[in-house]
């Protein structure tokens, strides 16, 4: 008899989500769906309010990476208003979203992914979690915690709030940088730094190393990818333009003002979730695991698998061993882990050359900005992936239509499909267990959802 496996919640990951896996009367997986309960309206419930108001809102979105909301509808409202940010004021925003990046990686590689490695996937479920880890590795899980919180306080030391963020505003920032916070932020930065040296090299001997047969074969899919490069094809994550890449490796860039021509929405009745899709490939969504279409992935491997080259000297030297052993693009579901602590080494070597540069401290942080109708659309890289605000504005500065692409929204459609392959490749026959289901967590754990 045909039976449905279900899998609620997916733990360890940063929202609700549940798997429903449908056998046939063989035992043998059928089909798969992922439900992830992901709908805020925000779009619908920001608009006849005053523009400038909506990056204190929409920072509610999402718990964890606040910032990204926070910074990403401020770009949108300084589109709407004309307003260009002074040098200053564009520095120290992209200084708080980087170091945002720095917190959200070692929350989700150390506190969420890593009992599945440092514990095994196989065992049991009241041990495999982040106390499991404090029990098994006291020493790294105390520099865990430390280097989390330092990252978390330096955020609220110089912008006020680590969480809900009000210092961006529209033509800039909210304050100066006094010479002192950037000392103490120079300082904070490169103990971060030498912590994310530490992680990678960490997880290649403790993780990556032990487990690749699991990372080279759970969830792997194979599909196009998404994210942000400079006009010299280098990682960028607060500024620069979009850059598709079609599973063959080839490139297409283009501005974030004109995602609507090469990206497109798309809703299954079954899920709460939009999803979306490459329309400048073929025209057409489809989730079949030998053929897909339009499919492509963002976040941490994607964005690694997008770039050129990484501009900063650690980072790079990382991505030159990454690609000798998985090539370009890699489409390993579970390299995300990989890509993770290279882009937390980027985040930390980043800060440190904004920091680095003078004119930060700059008094001039802020534009004035006047309300009008205007349309503005503002995207950043947020840990699970490109994050587009698109808003229109009124006479009077009052929102009159919002559209919003999440990070994880990208990647809906490739989450479900590396829950088939994980589901299909481990259940047979009708006989599962435990660990099995895990594996099949583990291929959605992978991208952060």
């Amino acid at each position: 008899m045909a039976k449905v496996i279900n899998i609620q919640p997916i733990t360890r990951i940063e929202g609700h989500a549940r798997v429903a896996i449908h056998l046939d009367d063989n035992g043998n997986v059928q089909d798969t769906r992922l439900h992830v309960t992901s709908l805020r309206g925000f779009e619908k419930f920001i608009e006849g309010r005053p523009a400038e108001e909506i990056p204190r809102i929409v920072n509610r979105i999402c718990g964890i990476c606040p910032w990204m909301h926070h910074l990403a509808s401020t770009k949108a409202v300084d589109g709407c208003f004309d307003v260009v940010p002074p040098p200053a004021g564009h520095k120290l925003r992209e200084l708080c979203q980087v170091m945002a990046h720095i917190n959200d990686k070692i929350l989700h590689f150390f506190f969420l992914a890593a009992p599945d490695f440092i514990l095994s996937p196989d065992c049991d479920f009241s041990v495999r979690n982040v106390m499991g880890i404090v029990k098994k590795e006291p020493e790294l899980a105390a520099r865990v915690v430390k280097m989390r919180q330092l990252g978390q306080v330096m955020l609220e030391r110089f912008a006020g709030r680590a969480l809900h963020p009000v210092a961006g505003v529209v033509g800039g920032f909210a304050k100066p940088m006094l010479e002192e916070e950037r000392r103490q932020l120079l300082e904070d930065n490169r103990t971060l730094l030498d912590f994310a040296c530490y992680a990678l090299d960490y997880a290649k001997n403790n993780v990556f190393h032990q487990y690749q047969d699991i990372i080279g074969s759970l969830g792997t899919i194979t599909t196009g990818f998404l994210g942000t490069v400079n006009h010299v094809g280098a990682l960028k994550l607060y500024d620069g333009q979009l850059r598709l890449m079609s599973p063959d490796g080839q490139t297409t860039d283009f501005p974030s003002e004109s995602y609507l021509d090469y990206l497109a929405e798309h809703v299954e009745p079954w899920s709460y979730s939009k999803m979306v899709y490459a329309k400048c490939w073929d025209q057409k969504f489809c989730m079949d695991l030998n053929k897909p279409k339009g499919i492509y992935r963002a976040n941490t491997l994607a964005r690694i698998n997008i770039c050129d080259h990484i501009a900063t000297p650690r980072a790079q030297e990382a991505l030159e061993e990454f690609r000798t052993h998985f090539g370009r693009p890699a489409q390993a579901t579970l390299l995300y882990h990989w890509a993770r602590l290279i882009e937390l080494i980027y985040a930390c070597e980043r800060s440190l050359e904004l920091l680095a540069e003078d004119d930060i401290t700059a008094p001039e942080i802020r534009t004035p900005a006047e309300p009008k109708a205007g349309r503005g659309i503002g995207h950043v890289e947020a840990p699970r992936g490109t994050l587009i605000h698109d808003y229109e504005t009124d006479d009077n500065g009052c929102i009159v239509r919002a559209n919003m692409i999440v990070g994880t929204t990208h990647n809906i459609a490739s989450m479900n499909m590396s829950v088939k392959q994980a589901a299909t490749s481990l259940i047979q026959n009708g006989v599962y267990d435990e660990t099995i289901l895990n594996k099949v967590e583990m291929a959605v754990r992978a991208y952060d959802p």
